[in-house]
């Protein structure tokens, strides 16, 4: 009990004892790719989850006893939240132990960066990473991609506990699609399709002569919508095959799940109804058309270099993926200011990409013609309408509170790193990149930059940045109010 309140204390301990658990199940997978490539990180790898799975086990024993198995709204958000901090610092452990990443802050940072699915880096040669240690570090986006918290509530009746409170609190958009009834079943059908597209894709990249280590890490980094790759020059170095395939499947990310389990059921026409997903693929397109006539113009590119330059950094950034086969900094200054207000759109609502997202974008259009035609008519009844359907005014009250306090964080956070000595761009494009799980900014962090250089205050600071917009502001944010911890 804090303040008054009564905290099922044993079950949230119980929960982070079995995400430690699946944690360090995963930090094994990346042993073979050791043993294989005659690395000498094997160690620090099996070290590194024996650790984190005994951990897991010590609080699951400690609270097996006498727990209520009720989650509510607070134990919701509290599991969430800390459980995506708890898991970044024991997926330090790999970087810390084999000596990859030997600064705890540093280490943090490219941790919390993979889970949040945020693609920013310090690290200055990847390349020179042991494959084991490369293979966490892009495991990390995929399990942070459609969410560690879901994964768990797909195998949650092991410990008997109900699940739709953190299914909420975790799963981006205003209102998380349920695919069942049972949110067990929902999580399950979503981590299904997300699996059939990550190997999918692998097998397509293995046609385009990658090796299985890289195609696997890029599969995880695309469908996560992360942006880590195996190379310095991240997907520029690999042939137009490779970016066509990766750009096909960021779109698959950035797209809803549950249109993709329409989709798998054959009822397409009702993917294409979807009214977000239809402003989606025409903002990707446009914009990528107008890129492209820039460019062939401007530039004097070829007009396929041209069509796949553009339409892979604006798909990536729209994703908020953050791969890269081009410098955008480097082009003339209209386009990549267009790049930088892109950064701001997002993925899908029930996609893993960040960012504001288009849903809430399309709502507060819409809501602003609304308001404008009840100012005409001020006695008529105007709802706001979404596929058809009325949206509750509740829903459009969230939404304009999303998007301001989302503008005040992102001011907020320009100024704090401006105060920390950053040049205007550079601070503006940190905060904006952190922000929205993109990766890439602009500035001193544009895609031929990284974070390295950025303060240790600023990196910690960040790394909140990472973890508000990867939870939905809300989730984090909550925890911080005094009312939250109040009877």
């Amino acid at each position: 009990m804090l303040n008054g309140v009564k905290i099922n204390i044993k079950l949230i301990l119980r929960f982070i004892g079995f995400l430690l658990i699946v944690e360090g199940f995963f930090m094994f997978l990346g042993i073979p790719f050791s043993l294989y490539y005659c690395g000498n990180n094997c160690n620090s790898l099996l070290i590194s989850g024996l650790i984190t799975s005994f951990s897991g086990l010590i609080l699951l024993l400690l609270t097996r006893k006498n727990y209520n198995k009720n989650i509510g709204k607070r134990e919701g958000y509290i599991i969430v939240t800390f459980s995506w901090i708890i898991i970044s610092l024991f997926g330090t452990l790999p970087f810390l132990i084999s000596g990859a990443i030997p600064d705890f802050t540093n280490a943090f940072f490219e941790t919390i960066s993979g889970f949040t699915t945020t693609g920013a880096s310090i690290l200055n040669d990847i390349e020179s990473l042991p494959k084991g240690i490369l293979f966490w570090r892009s495991i990390t986006h995929w399990i942070g991609g459609m969410g560690i918290i879901v994964l768990s509530i797909a195998i949650l009746p092991v410990l008997g506990i109900g699940g739709m409170q953190l299914y909420t609190a975790e799963m981006p958009g205003p209102a998380p699609d349920k695919l069942h009834p049972r949110i067990t079943q929902t999580a399950k059908r979503l981590w299904g399709i997300y699996i059939i597209l990550t190997f999918v894709e692998t097998g397509l990249l293995l046609l385009g002569n990658m090796s299985l280590f890289d195609a696997l890490c890029h599969a995880f980094g695309t469908m996560a919508t992360g942006g880590f790759s195996t190379q310095n020059s991240s997907i520029a170095g690999y042939s137009p095959y490779i970016q066509y395939v990766i750009i096909v499947f960021m779109i698959f990310a950035g797209t809803n799940f549950t249109l993709h389990y329409l989709a798998l059921h054959g009822k397409l026409k009702k993917v294409w109804q979807n009214e977000e997903f239809r402003y989606y693929v025409y903002l990707i397109f446009l914009v990528s058309i107008i890129i492209t006539i820039s460019l062939i113009i401007l530039s004097n590119e070829s007009f396929e270099r041209a069509i796949r330059e553009s339409l892979f950094q604006v798909i990536s950034i729209v994703t908020t993926t953050g791969y890269v086969t081009a410098n955008y900094l480097g082009w003339p200054g209209l386009l990549w200011m267009i790049i930088f207000l892109l950064m701001f759109v997002g993925g899908c609502a029930g996609s893993t990409g960040g960012g504001i997202k288009i849903l809430r974008q399309l709502l507060l259009f819409k809501n602003s013609g609304m308001e404008l035609k009840r100012l005409i008519h001020p006695k008529a009844i105007i709802p706001v309408k979404y596929n058809r359907k009325t949206v509750p005014q509740d829903i459009i009250f969230k939404i304009m509170a999303f998007f301001l306090i989302y503008i005040i964080i992102f001011a907020f956070g320009t100024f704090v790193m401006s105060l920390l000595g950053l040049d205007f761009e550079t601070a503006i494009g940190s905060t904006v990149a952190t922000l929205g799980n993109i990766g890439p900014g602009i500035g001193n962090v544009g895609p031929e930059g990284n974070y390295a250089n950025i303060p240790e205050f600023g990196k910690w600071f960040l790394s909140f940045l990472m973890l508000l917009g990867r939870l939905e502001l809300f989730t984090v944010l909550i925890l911080l109010s005094p009312a939250f911890w109040r009877k």
